[in-house]
């Protein structure tokens, strides 16, 4: 066999093991669904809402599977009969424009890609979401929210292509550093500039009014040492009942936001809680700590990908004698899966460690069982799984499943 024939021989046994490592453990975690309830978590549902979060996380667990299926018959049907290839022989038909035909090439499988997401994207908005009283979404903002993603998608990822193809045609295998530089600096500035830029073309958000939330909130962050400028409210009630809050920004501009079923849902002290526990995030340099890793690992992809990008075996494995920018970078997306799994296990393990730091500063403001009594509220009001398989928690959770948080807090007062 050629060295591009067992390059794609490797790229399709790759796609094929971690499609069926992950059905394997959403099948775990589904079958523990009828697991028994620990105790910490018993309280949580009546014997009826406990029936309708099985059949929720079941729904939601078919669906998915569906989904999955869909997606990877389309990507081994591309891999098998060189679809690649194909593509790419077709936009060099358009233009010998380097530049316009990465854009071409990505542009279009994109534009499929949504457009085959989208009876997916509706069908769980207007149907499961839905059936289980969660969806608020209107067709009207539905429409706008996809055409919204689809353009701020084209613009931003467009352009960071362009740059990255850029500085590999001008310098050669030595781009990596400078698109690493130069990708990490535009992350940061997204990340500063979010809920001022990105946040207003989906929701409004408002200044929290003057009243007991705003001075409790206030006093509660001074009290552990936390500058605050405002407090924003979120209308996450036009799309679902689901509630959340999140801080964002750093330095000067950041800011807490919190969503309005969250403060229709929860009371003053849980809420100050939750807030607590984002606090304890900061006071700990969770977020700066997780955005220096992720620039860390940023810096390995680019340099990963310099070693594939113009490789003739890379390309023919993927139906081209063609190297170029847009080849190569499908390529490495393929062949870096094992490496991106591994690094978001461990990152996952250390977000739970995060989250476990987080809920013991909270309960160092004496705020233990407000917050075990928010959680539960939101477990309840979002039909959480209950009985996760450890597996599954180990491989994909960012916070620790609800029981083991509510022993910890408990353990904490």
């Amino acid at each position: 066999m050629k060295g591009s024939e067992i390059l794609q021989l490797i790229i399709l046994l790759l796609v094929i093991a971690d499609f069926f490592w992950e059905q394997w453990l959403k099948y775990l975690n589904a079958k523990r669904l009828d697991a028994p309830i620990p105790g910490e978590v018993r309280d949580i549902y009546e014997p009826e809402e406990y029936r309708r979060s099985l059949e929720y996380n079941r729904a939601n667990y078919r669906f998915s599977c569906i989904r999955a299926w869909f997606s990877f018959v389309l990507l081994i049907l591309m891999l098998a009969f060189g679809g690649f290839g194909y593509l790419d022989a077709w936009v060099r038909t358009l233009t010998d424009n380097p530049y316009q035909q990465a854009l071409l090439f990505f542009g279009i499988l994109f534009g499929v890609s949504f457009l085959l997401s989208l009876p997916f994207d509706y069908y769980d908005t207007f149907v499961i979401e839905e059936k289980f009283g969660f969806n608020r979404s209107r067709l009207k903002t539905f429409i706008a929210d996809q055409i919204k993603s689809f353009l701020l998608t084209i613009l931003l990822g467009g352009g960071i292509l362009f740059l990255v193809q850029m500085f590999y045609l001008q310098t050669g295998k030595s781009f990596w550093w400078i698109a690493w530089l130069t990708v990490s600096v535009i992350l940061l500035i997204i990340n500063l500039l979010y809920s001022d830029l990105i946040v207003p073309l989906f929701n409004r958000q408002m200044p929290l009014p003057e009243g007991e939330l705003r001075d409790r909130i206030f006093k509660t962050a001074k009290k552990a040492g936390f500058s605050l400028k405002d407090i924003y409210v979120i209308d996450g009630s036009k799309r679902s009942t689901k509630a959340n809050a999140y801080f964002s920004g750093f330095g000067p501009r950041k800011r807490i936001v919190l969503y309005d079923t969250l403060i229709d849902q929860l009371t003053t002290e849980e809420i100050l809680a939750v807030l607590a526990h984002e606090i304890g995030h900061y006071k700990h340099k969770h977020i700066l700590r997780q955005m220096l890793l992720t620039v860390a690992l940023t810096g390995v992809s680019f340099y990963l990908f310099s070693l594939v990008i113009d490789n003739s075996s890379v390309a023919e494995a993927l139906g081209t004698n063609h190297p170029s920018f847009h080849i190569g970078l499908v390529a490495f997306a393929l062949l870096y899966q094992p490496f991106s799994r591994l690094t978001g296990w461990l990152l996952n393990r250390l977000s739970r460690k995060y989250e476990f730091q987080a809920d013991r500063f909270a309960a160092g403001m004496q705020l233990s069982g407000d917050l075990i009594s928010a959680l539960k509220k939101m477990a309840a009001k979002h039909l959480s799984n209950l009985t996760p398989h450890p597996l599954y928690v180990e491989v994909h959770y960012s916070h620790l499943p609800l029981h083991e948080r509510i022993k910890n807090l408990s353990n904490e007062k």
